[in-house]
């Protein structure tokens, strides 16, 4: 007897420590891309901008999310492509939509900003979920092999 599947059925999520790697994979491109576009405002005031501006602060910010959301509206980041993981929303199987990026990168600001702990819930969580995987819908999983 052949057993049915739904067409839609999310994996299970990826390994920790696998997921965690990708961070650090992830880390050194997010810090590439605002060092890069940090010179757009220095450019702009024409000198140096004081440690701890709000403005850079929210400028920056806002450089992540693009950087993040747009990479996860795809699928995957940098570091989740050398690693072979994915992420999809949990309802739809698909990559998340802007929305569920946007509660991911909240989350995982959260998660990171509590030192880590958001993290380290995925080991005591059934389905291997962070915090952000749980706010957002979302699940980074193992990359399905192409056909």
């Amino acid at each position: 007897m052949r057993k049915h599947t739904r067409l839609n059925a999310v994996p299970a999520s990826a390994p920790l420590l696998r997921r965690l790697i990708a961070v650090l994979y992830d880390a050194i491109a997010a810090f590439t891309v605002v060092y890069f576009a940090s010179f757009a405002p220095v450019l702009a005031v024409g000198s140096t901008i004081m440690s701890g501006n709000p403005l850079f602060t929210l400028y920056a910010a806002g450089v992540l999310f693009g950087y993040f959301g747009l990479c996860w509206t795809r699928g995957r980041t940098l570091g989740m492509q050398a690693w072979k993981l994915a992420i999809v929303s949990s309802t739809t199987a698909r990559p998340p939509t802007w929305r569920e990026a946007a509660l991911r990168f909240g989350g995982a600001a959260l998660s990171l900003g509590c030192g880590g702990l958001g993290y380290l819930a995925a080991l005591f969580d059934a389905e291997g979920r962070t915090w952000h995987d749980r706010w957002s819908h979302t699940r980074v999983v193992r990359q399905p092999p192409r056909p």
